[in-house]
């Protein structure tokens, strides 16, 4: 199994999470481990850099989808750059391209609507 790689800091008033490696079953839990302190926080903006990302899976897909429904939940959000290879492949062919629209930078991701 190929390690996934996860660094979370707080930039341009977003916690960004960067993930290199393999996002699939077995490292899944990373993911979600990662994701804890940044949910917890009152409406959560949360950019996930998925660059690094060699390979992706169904699983690692729901993880994702899974931070941004609590997210979500919470009054904020979660938005992914650096999508690329296996997983735009797979955002495409589940039709969520929609629900993870593409940026491009951490700055175009970072715009939050303001809210109320």
């Amino acid at each position: 199994m190929t390690p996934l790689t996860v660094s979370v800091r707080q930039r341009s008033g977003v916690d960004l999470v960067r993930l290199s490696g393999v996002l699939d079953r077995g490292t899944l839990g990373q993911l979600a481990t990662a994701l804890r302190p940044p949910l917890d926080a009152p409406r959560p903006r949360i950019v996930v850099d998925v660059t690094g990302l060699r390979f992706c899976d169904s699983r690692g897909v729901r993880g994702l989808m899974e931070g941004q429904r609590q997210a979500e939940g919470a009054g904020g959000g979660l938005r992914l750059i650096g999508v690329r290879g296996t997983l735009a492949r797979l955002l495409t062919v589940t039709h969520l391209v929609d629900q993870f629209p593409p940026y491009d930078s951490l700055e175009h991701a970072s715009r939050w609507p303001a809210t109320g």
